[in-house]
């Protein structure tokens, strides 16, 4: 079963982060943060967004 889903709400975007957050349990705005801090310092957090926010069905 798939439980990594794309939340409906607290989106900023495509809903990828808040979804690894709610997997993790941790809030959606570190991941955010993570995210950020990884795309500046090495941009290949980009493609990871990208491809979650294609793979990651949205919650039902």
């Amino acid at each position: 079963m798939n439980d990594w889903y794309r939340p409906r709400n607290n989106r900023v975007i495509a809903g990828v982060c808040a979804g690894i957050a709610r997997k993790l349990g941790i809030g959606a705005n570190w991941v955010r943060l993570a995210f950020i801090l990884l795309i500046w310092f090495a941009g290949v957090p980009l493609w990871i967004y990208l491809i979650g926010w294609i793979l990651m069905p949205n919650e039902p």
